[in-house]
């Protein structure tokens, strides 16, 4: 299973991860994605467009790596049910698998491959 359960916090990890990477490599076209086409509400693009960079680069890390997976796994379902419900409404099956794994991960941790492991097994004596 935890191979698996690997997989699954790499493939959506991946998928936040490059999207933040397209964003930092254009930031003033990131700007604009959010002025245009995201228009959040409450947030200015320019304030949206560094919060949603930020948590595309920084919360993958920590999923991945399995090191406070729980927050990273946390920060990026907030993401997801953004984009659902203010973004992109249509592409809910992706949202539905992207939401699955990460609330897999938020309930039952991110497994034996992980640093968060390693960590619990040498604090605690127990994974």
């Amino acid at each position: 299973m935890s191979v698996l359960e690997f997989g699954m916090r790499l493939a959506v990890g991946a998928t936040f991860f490059k999207s933040g990477m397209n964003k930092f490599q254009s930031f003033d076209s990131a700007i604009e994605l959010f002025r245009e086409e995201y228009r959040l509400p409450l947030l200015p693009p320019e304030i949206a467009a560094y919060m949603g960079t930020t948590v595309e680069l920084c919360a993958p890390v920590l999923l991945v790596l399995g090191i406070f997976a729980r927050f990273g796994a946390a920060a990026l379902l907030v993401m997801t049910l953004t984009i659902q419900f203010l973004v992109y409404p249509g592409n809910w099956p992706e949202h539905l698998m992207w939401a699955s794994i990460l609330a897999y991960v938020l309930t039952r941790g991110p497994g034996a491959l992980s640093i968060d492991r390693v960590v619990a097994f040498n604090l605690f004596g127990r994974a």
